[in-house]
């Protein structure tokens, strides 16, 4: 699997921006795909998931209503909308592809990571 991220930069407050993950390899098309994010000086967390067929997802309740997963498994990548962006949203996002078609919060859960593309929401 070879993952990668990009969409990523410097947006004002209030703004948008589509995150993409695309897997060169396409072997996650049943797999589950999430989104995480890093903070400076904290620790990765969960942001959203979406299983393989597109038929479930999950968010932090942080992004519920603001950020919207999709994936199309034809092309083999998978969308991150993200609206309405806080300062709070600054972080390096990173995808990744699970173990199983269900997506879950667990970082253990997760078998390849994309290198990651950074957001940076300024006030």
């Amino acid at each position: 699997v070879q993952l990668q991220a990009s969409g990523g930069g410097l947006v004002q407050a209030g703004g948008s921006l589509r995150l993409s993950c695309s897997d060169s390899r396409r072997p996650s098309s049943n797999n589950a795909v999430s989104w995480f994010r890093q903070a400076p000086g904290k620790e990765r967390e969960f942001v959203a998931t979406i299983s393989w067929n597109g038929g479930s997802t999950a968010y932090l309740d942080s992004v519920k209503d603001r950020f919207t997963i999709s994936r199309d498994r034809a092309k083999s990548t998978v969308n991150l909308q993200m609206n309405s962006l806080k300062p709070e949203d600054t972080a390096v996002y990173y995808c990744a592809v699970g173990r199983r078609s269900y997506g879950s919060r667990s970082l253990a859960d997760y078998a390849y990571w994309g290198q990651g593309t950074l957001v940076t929401v300024s006030s």
